[in-house]
């Protein structure tokens, strides 16, 4: 069993973001750098692994958003931790249904795991995919960012006010390598920041992604020199509240969040009122906020799920309505994960968004 100090690194207190991105993230010791995380036989499920028909709703939605630019000769497609592939082996299938669309769009997998990389090109193989580490590559054209629950496998920070004084929560170690929680007077650095969000002024109870907000800058400053947007699909909240939302999961159940490191999953809820600030903040539009049933079934998702239905036995049309039920349904995947879109483009008019 791997020691715990391993995910300290050389320090024994580590603010809780940067303790879980080593537990995540690093190259050698992390979870998305040691093992297959997703489907039947990994820790969890998401929609692209869910049902072919979400990544089929996601061409249409790219190839219609081409159109509502004028077409135009260069059009770049970038996914955002695209996970096991399986998202963009369909968008491949579909493109070619559209000559003239792929024809103008180039296709980049932002990818920071080298383990998820590889695995990533066993499953697509396709001369068209770019991999990238930075968005430095991506020159002219509207670029348009596609994150399905990327967001929430940020790391974030901790916070909470006490008498008028914010404390971040940190982890630390003792010498028989037992973790604890500590809470620790907030850095200056710290307290400017999250007063400068309206969204999180009242609350006694703070989560902050800061190093996603990072990320985010990156792809806004990419947005903002070649016009374009950023569409991102995921679980999380509208409305503030006093809530720790971090989760951990192994083997598709609950795990207690400090056992099982870098052998777990750790994610947490998206704050979506907090990104709307942070978007407009950075000169960008942003759509309402929509529910992922209402995205998927304004693009058309059930229409084209009896169309397929009737070419199918029954076991295969039954498997098909529960998959879809199990991404439209409010009391799954329907209303917990949300759709929000950021731009950069003269037109308003999106499909999947009022």
């Amino acid at each position: 069993m791997k020691s715990n100090l391993k995910f300290f690194k050389k320090s024994k207190s580590l603010p809780i973001d940067k303790f879980f991105q080593n537990v995540l993230y690093d190259n050698k010791i992390g979870y998305y750098a040691t093992k297959q995380p997703f489907g039947g036989n990994g820790d969890f499920i998401t929609a692209p692994n869910i049902s072919n028909l979400f990544s089929e709703m996601i061409g249409i939605w790219l190839i219609s958003t081409w159109q509502t630019c004028g077409k135009p000769k260069d059009f770049n497609i970038v996914e955002l931790g695209p996970g096991d592939g399986s998202l963009v082996k369909i968008l491949l299938k579909i493109f070619k249904k559209f000559p003239e669309f792929e024809k103008s769009s180039k296709i980049y997998l932002y990818e920071t795991s080298i383990y998820l990389k590889k695995l990533q090109k066993e499953n697509i193989q396709n001369k068209k995919i770019k991999w990238i580490n930075n968005f430095n590559t991506i020159k002219k054209g509207p670029t348009f960012f596609f994150g399905n629950e990327f967001f929430d496998a940020i790391p974030i920070k901790q916070f909470k006010r006490e008498n008028n004084i914010l404390y971040e929560k940190f982890y630390t170690i003792d010498d028989k390598n037992k973790i604890s929680e500590v809470y620790k007077i907030a850095s200056k650095k710290n307290k400017k920041l999250i007063k400068t969000f309206k969204t999180l002024t009242k609350l006694k109870f703070i989560e902050f992604p800061n190093l996603g907000l990072i990320e985010l800058k990156k792809i806004i400053k990419k947005i903002n020199s070649n016009n374009g947007g950023l569409l991102m699909i995921d679980y999380g909240f509208l409305d503030s509240a006093n809530q720790n939302t971090l989760q951990s999961v192994m083997k598709h159940k609950k795990n207690n969040l400090l056992k099982n490191l870098g052998k777990a999953d750790v994610t947490s809820h998206v704050n979506f009122q907090l990104l709307k600030e942070f978007f407009l903040k950075n000169n960008l539009k942003v759509k309402k906020v929509v529910t992922q049933k209402f995205f998927l079934e304004s693009l058309g998702i059930i229409q084209r799920a009896n169309i397929l239905s009737n070419n199918m036995k029954f076991n295969d049309q039954s498997n098909l309505y529960l998959r879809l039920k199990r991404l439209l349904d409010p009391k799954l995947m329907g209303s917990l994960f949300k759709v929000i879109l950021s731009y950069r483009l003269k037109t308003d008019k999106f499909l999947g968004f009022k």
